[in-house]
């Protein structure tokens, strides 16, 4: 015996016959049950309101976690993608697009500040090499307008990333 799948439309349909109060429950009983659907639940509830707010409140704690990067290369790869799945679930979050390029951006300033310079640890090169391409293909798919915006602060990341990184050319990355 299999469960039903349900589609988001049928689900959708049958939250509307349903009571605030028991919309409450469902809520509460949903968040018991995973620890990211609580987060969600929060997010929405406390901070989806002042979302620049969120932002700066998050690019602070990777901030705070940067500055506890470890020195061995493989160690530091490792806390460098939970940092890099920390800003996934906070830009799932946020379900924005201009939010998730400013966090990457700050991610990649603070790369260039906190991690080893001298390192040939590909997997940690790798990295920030990654999220540069994901930085450059999220704002080819803004408005022009908000490419502008963003434009600016992603070529001052490659140019601090080609003067500190020997390693990195920024006319790959060029837009």
């Amino acid at each position: 015996m299999s469960t039903a799948n349900y589609g988001l439309q049928d689900i959708k349909k049958e939250l509307q016959h349903l009571s605030s109060l028991q919309i409450a429950e469902l809520c509460l009983r949903l968040a018991r049950h995973k620890k990211e659907n609580k987060e969600l639940l929060a997010y929405l509830l406390f901070e989806a309101d002042n979302e620049a707010a969120f932002i700066e409140k998050v690019k602070a704690e990777i901030g705070f976690m940067f500055s506890q990067l470890p020195i061995r290369s493989y160690d530091a790869a490792k806390y460098l993608r939970k940092i890099l799945r920390l800003i996934g679930k906070y830009t799932k979050f946020m379900a924005s697009k201009e939010a998730e390029i400013d966090l990457l951006l700050n991610f990649c300033t603070d790369y260039i500040q906190y991690a080893d310079r001298r390192t040939s640890y590909k997997p940690l090169r790798l990295i920030l090499v990654r999220q540069v391409e994901k930085i450059r293909t999220a704002i080819g798919k803004l408005h022009e307008d908000l490419q502008f915006d963003f434009i600016n602060d992603y070529n001052l990341v490659l140019d601090d990333a080609e003067k500190k990184l020997n390693w990195f050319d920024k006319n790959n990355y060029l837009l």
